[in-house]
């Protein structure tokens, strides 16, 4: 690769990572050490706000679940959550709904929750790296990721797949940490920066993914950045709506016709 376009690129950097496949790697190792002890840990150091941001951003998209005819595609699905609020959100509709991700530890929790699930129609499971989807152009009504996008080794490749396998007139939500302004954000970049990677270390038992994390929210843009990547990606329409004051934000994006 040119180094004119390695320093354009912009994505995940965990530390020793020094291009975009050394930094997938660390990223895919890091949340297979952590998958049997993912779920009680976004629940504890997120002091379970975490479910009503997945529940209100799949709300958000309910005029494309209620479609019985809808192909959704959660990326980066991790164990699953965010899957599990849009089918619920769907209800009985009938629409298709897959969760995808690269780390098969983190699927292997995904349908062992599905399995156990009080749901009529379960989401689809498939192993698949988000820059590189294994699905033809113009695939789906609506595709999320809820606090994976930010671990992609490059954001723009990422958002140029999203929208390749968009439909015309297809939406996009990408759910992730932001940082707050004012005295909220002084208190949560405490939390954030020295408390939770103590606690998620402490509980997790491995200390490299809870230093990660906070790094990878600084590298992450700008909500004004990151829409201008979502347009430069080829959105029509783009938005960001803050939840709980800035530490969370849905990005939301939506195909011309």
């Amino acid at each position: 690769m040119p180094e004119s376009t390695k320093s354009t690129i912009v994505g995940a950097s965990p530390e020793g990572a020094n291009d975009p496949n050394s930094a997938a790697r660390a990223v895919r190792e890091m949340f297979t050490s952590i998958a049997p002890r993912y779920d009680l840990l976004n629940h504890v150091l997120s002091f379970n706000v975490d479910r009503m941001w997945w529940r209100r951003a799949a709300r958000t998209f309910q005029h494309i679940l209620r479609n019985p005819d809808a192909r959704v595609l959660d990326l980066c699905c991790g164990t699953g959550d965010m899957t599990f609020a849009l089918r619920r959100q769907a209800n009985n509709s009938g629409a298709q709904i897959l969760g995808a991700d690269f780390s098969h530890a983190m699927l292997q929790r995904a349908f062992q929750k599905s399995a156990k699930a009080s749901l009529v129609t379960r989401p689809g499971w498939i192993e698949a790296d988000a820059l590189q989807l294994p699905f033809p152009s113009g695939d789906f009504d609506l595709v999320t990721s809820a606090f994976g996008f930010r671990n992609l080794a490059d954001y723009d490749a990422g958002l140029r797949e999203i929208v390749r396998v968009l439909r015309r007139g297809g939406e996009c939500g990408i759910l992730d940490f932001g940082e707050p302004r004012g005295l909220m954000g002084h208190l949560y970049r405490i939390y954030f920066r020295q408390v939770l990677p103590r606690v998620g270390t402490l509980i997790s038992g491995v200390s490299g993914p809870y230093a990660y994390l906070p790094a990878s929210v600084e590298r992450f843009p700008a909500p004004e950045q990151m829409l201008e990547r979502m347009r430069r990606a080829g959105f029509s329409q783009v938005s960001w709506k803050p939840y709980t004051f800035g530490i969370a934000g849905l990005y939301w994006g939506k195909i011309g016709n």
